[in-house]
């Protein structure tokens, strides 16, 4: 079997996700920083892997002051907990080029299975030879699991932040190398 790795490409990667506002509305947002590494046996993709660590510093939904409330201890405390980190534990073929991908996400100093709904989109190559592979893949985490507890109650019944975060990634990757397993 081979097993190729595959290093995430960040300047065309996204990670981004999407919380209700004050139960009417939605806020989207993204971190700007982070990392990661795919291992993939395409000969049998439940050997595959998937590495992950975002910056929480680089948290960004267009507007400063929610940004920074979002890096304060009322939520990620960035300086205590400078990165999410997600590991895959196991990883399963859907249909068609479907991946479920179940892994370990750790927010601030709280670790909970996740299961990501994937998509390997295709393999090409760049203009300078580079091999790359896209992938899509999408989840939703209730952030009261994860410690991020702070809200507030409205006028009008509800509360100022949903505790239902979907979250979105959008990954190319670049073939780093290839290992011949025994």
């Amino acid at each position: 079997m081979t097993t190729t790795t595959w290093n995430i490409d960040t300047t065309h990667s996204g990670i981004h996700f999407s919380v209700r506002h004050m139960v009417i509305a939605k806020v989207r947002g993204s971190f700007q920083k982070f990392s990661g590494t795919v291992s993939l046996d395409e000969q049998d993709v439940t050997k595959s892997s998937v590495a992950v660590s975002i910056d929480t510093a680089s948290i960004n939904t267009g507007v400063d002051q929610r940004d920074n409330h979002l890096r304060s201890p009322d939520f990620f405390e960035v300086e205590k907990f400078p990165a999410i980190q997600f590991q895959s534990t196991k990883v399963e073929k859907a249909s068609g080029n479907g991946l479920r991908v179940t892994g370990l996400l750790t927010i601030r100093d709280v670790t909970r299975e996740v299961v990501l709904e994937a998509e390997q989109l295709g393999v090409g190559k760049d203009p300078w030879g580079n091999v790359k592979a896209a992938f899509e893949a999408k989840t939703s985490i209730d952030r009261r699991d994860f410690g991020l507890k702070w809200n507030q109650a409205l006028e009008t019944g509800g509360v100022l932040v949903g505790e239902k975060i979907e979250i979105s990634l959008e990954v190319q990757a670049v073939k780093a190398q290839a290992e011949k397993a025994a």
